[in-house]
């Protein structure tokens, strides 16, 4: 929160007080709280990263008080939280920086880089065995940061800038961003092969620039991107044209992700959408006030977040001086949970479970995108 406020919520319940997570306090610190830039959680540990360049790491199960606390000198960039396992990276500056425990349980520095421009996105590669593998975009640079190799580029075109970045355990794909002059190259998403350091496949042809892609969370040789022509695209990685392309955003595609046969899609408008990727139809929306800036979902729940851009907006409240933010000012979380304990039959409208024996028949009005009924 911009209040200096790390909540800890568990969706599985609906009463839940989410307890705050404590930073470390100086003795000097009188004044509020800095603000929180990122925040990163998996299975075992979550991690915020403030305005001021503190970073602070919790471990789920002790409590509120941080287990690891380390500071940069500048504001960070970007913060990224390994999927499993206890690795915590953190770009300010010229500088990146790797922490994780040692066998004994104790935190330091494993590695510290530094690179020529300022980090726009940093992923921690999953499944690494050893030391840590980072992948950091600067500008039009794409880095592999490993211990045994340092500064190694894995791709850079000068003037063509990365708009978004994510990485699975062998591969990383990302957008570039061309600048007009070069007409027979659009922007593209491009696959590099982390361990031989070679390009894989150029995907896509957009005027307009990639604002999200996921490769980690989609299924085997998929992607899915989302795109400032306000689409969404999902792509086969041994082909080069996409699979399917999905027009739902009225200003721009913020957040995707896919699994074997839906896309939940978030937009700079606030829109969330569920589509069935096989009829390439759209199943179910919701709106908020703000851009959707995250979506999280498995089989059974889906988690999105609405964050205002504008994080201290002055006129908020009756008095200007007052920063109280009005209610249409605040970010909303919404959490979702699929019928998963009813049986199928149940679960299902009793419209969409026509047997087409009545040849005449009211539907309320409904338009039904739902492929599954039995004729």
């Amino acid at each position: 929160y911009t209040s200096g406020e790390v909540r800890l919520w568990d969706t599985r319940t609906w009463d839940y007080t989410a307890p705050i997570l404590e930073p470390i306090h100086s003795p000097g610190d009188a004044g509020p709280q800095p603000h929180v830039s990122f925040v990163r959680i998996n299975s075992s540990l979550a991690v915020a990263a403030y305005e001021d360049g503190t970073v602070s790491v919790w471990n789920l199960m002790f409590g509120r008080e941080p287990i690891h606390h380390y500071q940069h000198n500048q504001r960070i960039q970007a913060l990224a939280l390994g999927s499993e396992g206890a690795t915590v990276a953190t770009a300010s500056g010229f500088e990146v920086k790797v922490e994780s425990p040692n066998d004994r349980g104790f935190w330091q520095t494993t590695e510290t880089y530094e690179i020529q421009k300022l980090v726009s996105f940093l992923n921690l590669v999953p499944d690494v065995t050893g030391s840590p593998v980072t992948v950091a975009a600067a500008e039009d640079i794409v880095y592999l940061l490993k211990a045994e190799d340092p500064g190694k580029i894995l791709h850079s075109v000068y003037g063509q800038p990365v708009t978004c970045l994510d990485v699975s355990a062998h591969e990383a794909a990302f957008g570039v961003k061309t600048f007009g002059w070069l007409l027979n190259e659009p922007n593209q998403i491009l696959l590099y092969n982390l361990e031989t350091s070679q390009c894989l496949k150029k995907m896509g042809n957009s005027i307009g620039d990639f604002t999200c892609v996921n490769l980690q969370n989609s299924p085997p040789n998929m992607l899915v991107t989302g795109n400032k022509d306000r689409r969404v695209r999902v792509f086969d990685l041994r082909k080069s044209e996409s699979l399917c392309s999905l027009y739902a955003h009225q200003l721009g595609v913020s957040a995707v992700q896919m699994d074997d046969w839906k896309i939940v899609s978030g937009g700079e408008e606030g829109l969330v959408c569920v589509w069935d990727q096989r009829m390439g139809t759209k199943l179910w929306e919701m709106h908020a006030r703000h851009p959707v800036r995250h979506i999280w979902f498995n089989s059974h729940s889906l988690i999105t977040a609405n964050i205002p851009d504008e994080k201290t907006p002055r006129g908020a409240s009756i008095t200007d001086d007052d920063l109280t933010a009005h209610r249409k000012h605040r970010g909303i979380i919404y959490a979702y949970e699929f019928s998963v304990d009813q049986l199928a039959v149940e679960s299902v409208l009793p419209i969409c479970r026509s047997s087409y024996d009545e040849v005449t028949g009211y539907n309320y009005n409904i338009g039904l995108a739902v492929p599954y009924d039995s004729v």
